[in-house]
């Protein structure tokens, strides 16, 4: 497994992260807690020892799956990000809407506790907001729960998940010093964050967490005009309409233009994604010991070739699935 550095936290973090809102048994139809367990617990053997959760993720259902192993393993340096809900349950966040509504500082300090308490730890490693508007760069008392926390050794460092392909909107927060970290939708399709954001992350040294680096599993190849989700799955509303038809045929025209399988389009995304040096760490969810083992080969150090990178960028792709 290969480490880089994560901003200006200090912390080396595998480039291969967990993503656990999979896990969570919320969105996700089919997760079973004990291929879970196993599936965590591969990964740090594997020299994963960074996780991404949520409070939100089964309602605190994935932090206490990721505290039941990280306690097993407390000879090893696990480090655990996870997110305080929007308290409007508003995803994503809505233009105008002020940050009172959202992240008032008591719900914050309330929500933090929560985590701790289904993690079993003292302190949070990153604590995130799950939403993000950079309007509220100045407002509210959001910062001074924050800073409380920081002092009170709650939380160590502060990030935000920015809005689904709203790259630009933290570019504000970068720019007034309050985040450690960001995270952000980034993959072959979405290659917006390139323009703007990665280079003010790398400008004010903020670690990138990278989430849908596999576009929710529509840049492996394994989604076809004849797959079929749980109606209670969220990827049954995200394929929906003609979207299956339409990542199927992106994505084996991909494979013939660079000459490759389609059961090699999922090594060719992660790697897309980790040829980029402003990227601290991906988060590919990984319910299963098998996708566990397939992600974490693929940290070795090795990007694609330029050429390659080059070739993908004809591939960006501007839509929004979430919407």
């Amino acid at each position: 497994m290969h480490y880089r550095a994560l901003g200006r936290t200090n912390i080396q973090v595998s480039e291969i992260g967990y993503g656990a809102w999979g896990i969570g048994q919320s969105e996700w139809v089919g997760a079973e807690d004990q291929e879970s367990l196993k599936a965590l617990q591969r990964a740090i053997d594997l020299g994963v020892n960074f996780i991404d959760t949520a409070l939100a993720y089964g309602e605190g259902h994935s932090e206490q799956l990721i505290g039941q192993v990280v306690r097993k393993n407390a000879d090893k340096r696990i480090y655990v990000a996870t997110k305080v809900p929007p308290k409007n349950r508003q995803w994503p966040a809505q233009p105008g809407v002020p940050v009172q509504e959202v992240f008032p500082k008591d719900y914050i300090i309330e929500c933090t506790k929560k985590s701790l308490r289904n993690l079993g730890t003292d302190t949070l490693d990153i604590q995130q907001f799950h939403v993000w508007n950079d309007d509220w760069v100045g407002q509210g008392d959001w910062l001074e729960a924050i800073q409380q926390l920081k002092e009170q050794g709650k939380i160590r460092f502060f990030g935000i998940s920015i809005n689904d392909h709203e790259p630009n909107n933290a570019l504000r927060a970068l720019e007034a010093g309050v985040v450690d970290t960001v995270q952000i939708i980034y993959n072959i399709f979405d290659q917006s964050p390139e323009d703007q954001l990665f280079p003010a992350c790398q400008k004010h040294n903020v670690g990138v967490i990278v989430r849908v680096p596999l576009d929710e599993g529509g840049l492996t190849g394994k989604i076809t005009p004849d797959s079929t989700f749980d109606p209670k799955d969220f990827r049954n509303h995200y394929f929906r309409g003609t979207r299956k038809i339409d990542v199927y045929n992106r994505v084996r025209a991909m494979a013939a233009d660079l000459g490759v399988a389609i059961d090699e389009m999922a090594e060719i995304a992660l790697r897309y994604v980790l040829s980029n040096p402003a990227v601290s760490t991906i988060i590919p969810g990984m319910r299963s010991v098998h996708n566990v083992e397939c992600n974490t080969t693929l940290s070795d150090g090795k990007g694609l070739p330029a050429e390659t990178v080059k070739k993908l960028k004809k591939y960006r792709w501007v839509r929004n699935f979430y919407a």
